[in-house]
């Protein structure tokens, strides 16, 4: 069972986003050490950015020994996700904004076995998600607007974060709480306090002289909070 599946533990993905795609296979092994690889998928409708499609999921999968999380910020996620799925993607996370049947979506996306996330934006409330928050396997919180690097953390998203660990913690379920946006070593303790397990970071770590050991600081920091 890979970390993707898990919620025993605290674990680093870092976003390429904030790579140099010009030498994409050695920003990959500079990440090495890390949990799992989080590809922003982007459209330019349902963010105003753009990125990459499903071929480069495949390319990233062929080149990396590390689980690809495909996090997709794209329209239309009804019928487009489970390509990322074929991809090879480990986890494929849609937002719920995107998706008409996130329900369904979900079971289908876990017939091809990957691991589910559901994303919320920040402005988009968790409350309506928790009486089904067992047909996924992680819910993904954004921690700044979704679409671009380097942004600030949003603070007033710690109290959601702490209303989805109490849920899934009193429905006794095995979800993980993914945040991602402005994660670093300023911020990564109190979303492990609020309850996240998962944590994106981008800029953190490829900013850093050496990804391995800033990978290696998160980890331990977010490893001093544990979740009840």
């Amino acid at each position: 069972m890979n970390a993707l599946y898990s919620t025993d533990g605290h674990y680093i993905h870092p976003s390429i986003l904030n790579a140099d795609f010009m030498r994409i296979g050695e920003e990959l092994d500079r990440i090495a050490t890390a949990d799992a690889i989080h590809a922003d998928v982007m459209d330019d409708h349902f963010v105003p950015n753009l990125t990459f499609g499903p071929s480069m999921i495949e390319q990233i999968v062929r080149r990396s020994d590390l689980p690809v999380d495909a996090h997709l910020m794209i329209e239309d996620a009804d019928r487009r996700a489970p390509a990322y799925a074929e991809a090879g993607a480990s986890s494929v996370t849609f937002h719920l904004e995107a998706a008409k049947a996130p329900i369904r979506l979900a079971r289908e996306l876990r017939r091809r076995n990957v691991a589910v996330g559901v994303g919320l934006r920040p402005a988009t409330p968790v409350e309506p998600l928790l009486d089904v928050i067992g047909e996924f396997d992680m819910l993904l919180i954004m921690t700044v607007e979704p679409g671009f690097g380097g942004q600030s953390f949003l603070e007033t998203m710690l109290p959601k974060i702490r209303r989805a660990r109490r849920a899934v913690s009193e429905a006794n379920l095995e979800v993980s709480i993914q945040v991602d946006g402005g994660v670093s070593r300023e911020t990564i303790e109190r979303c492990a306090d609020a309850g996240a397990n998962v944590f994106v970071a981008g800029s953190a770590i490829y900013r850093a002289q050496d990804a391995a050991d800033e990978i290696a600081v998160l980890r331990d920091l977010a490893g001093q909070h544990r979740h009840s």
